[in-house]
């Protein structure tokens, strides 16, 4: 659970919370992660669907918000497992002409009565935890796609090791995923940033583009993530959230960001080719901050 939802269950500050959270790390009772805690053994455990599903809502909602504005008309995506791409997806299906490749069966789902909105499944093995086809049947269904863009969550992210997840199967359909694709998006809210999991999916070096959302003014390690993600060359797109960042947008508005713009061309980047993912910052016209101000301010705040 998130700091922000033990303090409004309890009815209390998140100072207040953060403190007892610590007493009851030195016992034992849980493990302290950032902007939040989880039960014991954080490496190897995974959440089930229910409970992701009430992590971070609005967080959520503007992450998928943002992400959704990145897709284009007529576009070959893969969307991966999770429920902030679920929430990527319900607004996908607003987006005429997409083909929208997945292992989730909520992302299908949510596409489902999508007419102008494309749906390929993959094969394999249900996973009920969290509704997702993993297994060697999945994998060899993604062999020889070739789309413009991923789109993934999962259980951690940090700079040293990329996204990461605590279960092997999920992990390595995953990494089908990102084969298939020219571009990698993330998304992950402030909670998991600096969050390292058990097994990698998604190396740094792989990840185009982060999207999440502002975290909160104290959380000095996720500033210090999205630093360290920057600075390996990932671009990142911070969403609004409630009242931190900026409203979430109403449907076919774009939510409000800001984009922290790649310092240089990615390794084995070929300029001009592939898709190109505009910033908010040449959209806005203000080009003079530069990607190590805008964290800076991030930190600030």
């Amino acid at each position: 659970m998130s700091l922000r939802e033990l303090a409004r269950v309890v009815q209390t500050s998140e100072v207040t919370v953060r403190r007892d959270v610590r007493a009851l790390e030195a016992e034992g009772l849980l493990d302290r992660r950032h902007g939040g805690a989880v039960l014991p053994g954080g490496f190897t455990r995974e959440s089930g669907f229910p409970q992701k599903s009430h992590l971070a809502t609005a967080e959520k909602t503007a992450i998928a918000d943002l992400a959704a504005s990145l897709v284009e008309e007529g576009e070959a995506i893969v969307v991966g497992a999770g429920t902030t791409t679920q929430e990527l997806a319900r607004r996908l299906a607003r987006v005429p002409g997409l083909t929208v490749v997945t292992n989730s069966l909520l992302v299908a789902q949510a596409l489902a009565h999508a007419n102008r909105v494309e749906v390929v499944m993959t094969g394999g093995t249900l996973r009920g935890s969290n509704y997702a086809l993993v297994g060697s049947g999945a994998e060899q269904s993604l062999q020889g796609l070739r789309v413009s863009r991923a789109f993934l969550s999962g259980s951690g992210l940090t700079a040293e090791r990329g996204l990461s997840t605590s279960n092997m199967l999920s992990a390595s359909v995953d990494r089908a995923l990102v084969q298939a694709a020219a571009e990698v998006v993330v998304l992950a809210d402030h909670t998991k940033l600096g969050t390292d999991t058990m097994f990698q999916t998604v190396p740094t070096d792989v990840i185009t583009r982060l999207v999440t959302d502002e975290p909160p003014a104290q959380d000095d390690r996720a500033a210090t993530e999205l630093q360290a993600l920057a600075d390996q060359g990932v671009q990142i797109a911070v969403a609004g959230a409630g009242g931190s960042g900026g409203d979430t947008a109403p449907a076919g508005r774009q939510s409000p960001r800001r984009d922290v713009p790649l310092p240089g061309p990615r390794r084995g980047a070929v300029p001009g080719k592939g898709p190109q993912l505009r910033s908010a910052a040449a959209v806005l016209g203000d080009q003079t901050q530069s990607e190590r101000a805008r964290v800076a301010d991030l930190r600030r705040r």
